[in-house]
């Protein structure tokens, strides 16, 4: 009697331990099953938790804007442009159709409701006005956008133009969408515009006034979710980036191809508690963390901060520990001024029992220009002085 007792405990005790596995394995099975394509992915290591046809070619809609708004924030911190600065609409940009804040020709916004527009209201007329704001034309703009895919490795996006009208030879994939995205949240404001739901532009005059609702309704109903984009065409069908954050980790989820509003955003929740249940992610570093100074030649400074680049996190299932994890730093020999901030010097890599666990790109953390030849020989005067 004991021994059958013993065996039908055993059984028990596998197929409790099978039970959660097969749990986990039919709920990924139902992901994103009404779409072309679908893909998550955790923000800090870019890990892929979830694909489905991701690297197939679609016409992304308004999820073009993804791109846009990074071009922007890019600007924005290298301080090329401000958010207080007045962008003039141009007749160009005021006509056009689609989702739009209605400019008027001559009508000057800043910086900042032109980007709250595109964020929250998906606006084509601010798109393009921003884009001509920032490279002269919108088909300039156009070029730097297929530049920065180029420059992220991305071998499956073709832009067109900034806001995704329909357009032949205009098309991206969920997987570069999520790399783009990835890109685009390492500044953190961006959030702080694609997580409004409801605001308002022209608010000092009523007659003017303009109400904006967030096209992404997850941001009001899923706790967490604070950007990023929504897309529709006929073509494109309903499309969705989100992104959102809980326990510490940031996930990306992209959508393309749903065949409603409500399979869409059905989708992009599943997606959501897929991830946030199974995984977890360790962070180590915030962007723009110091992890070094490193001598640099020829330079006004002596010596340059090593920064990282963007936040740094491990990625593990749910529950298990990290244990025995070690940091390697490379950094480029014999740095010469000029250096300018954000310009790439080395690598971190994370690494366990020899296994690279992740990469990330350091950069420079402060300018450092030419130094003068009367700097250069002070400089070398003071070493003597010194010996």
């Amino acid at each position: 009697m004991r021994k059958v007792l013993s065996s039908m405990l055993s059984v028990c005790l596998v197929l409790s331990l099978i039970a959660p596995l097969a749990s986990a394995e039919e709920k990924q099975a139902k992901l994103a099953e009404n779409a072309s394509s679908a893909i998550v992915i955790e923000r800090d290591t870019g890990e892929v938790i979830f694909d489905k046809n991701s690297h197939e070619k679609l016409p992304p809609a308004s999820m073009t804007k993804i791109m846009t708004m990074l071009l922007i924030m890019e600007a924005i911190d290298k301080e090329a442009i401000a958010y207080d600065d007045k962008v003039r609409t141009s007749e160009y940009a005021a006509s056009m159709g689609g989702s739009q804040i209605f400019l008027e020709p001559g009508e000057e916004m800043s910086v900042e409701d032109m980007l709250k527009a595109i964020a929250v209201a998906s606006a084509n007329d601010a798109s393009v006005a921003m884009a001509e704001h920032l490279a002269g034309t919108e088909e300039e703009f156009v070029v730097m956008m297929n530049e920065k895919a180029k420059e992220l490795g991305l071998e499956n996006t073709n832009f067109v133009n900034t806001n995704g009208l329909p357009a032949e030879n205009h098309y991206t994939t969920a997987y570069d969408l999520a790399m783009i995205s990835k890109e685009l949240l390492k500044y953190d404001d961006i959030t702080k515009f694609t997580g409004i739901y409801e605001d308002y532009l022209r608010a000092d005059s009523e007659d003017d006034k303009f109400w904006l609702v967030n096209t992404n309704k997850l941001v009001k109903f899923y706790p967490g979710v604070d950007g990023l984009k929504t897309g529709y065409t006929r073509e494109a069908m309903y499309c969705l980036t989100a992104t959102a954050e809980k326990n510490g980790m940031r996930v990306i989820t992209v959508i393309m191809g749903a065949p409603s509003p409500k399979e869409r955003n059905a989708q992009i929740t599943s997606m959501l508690d897929y991830a946030f249940s199974q995984f977890q992610a360790h962070k180590l570093y915030d962007r723009e963390h110091v992890l070094a100074d490193v001598e640099v030649s020829k330079g006004d400074k002596d010596q340059i901060p090593v920064v990282t680049s963007e936040s740094v996190s491990i990625l593990t299932k749910r529950g298990v520990k990290i244990d025995d994890v070690t940091e390697r730093l490379e950094i480029e020999a014999n740095l010469r001024a000029p250096i300018k901030k954000g310009d790439v010097i080395g690598t971190l890599f994370i690494e366990k029992e020899g296994e690279i666990l992740s990469e990330t790109p350091l950069v420079a953390g402060d300018d450092v220009i030419e130094a003068s030849w009367w700097k250069l020989f002070k400089r070398t005067l003071a070493k003597f002085g010194a010996a």
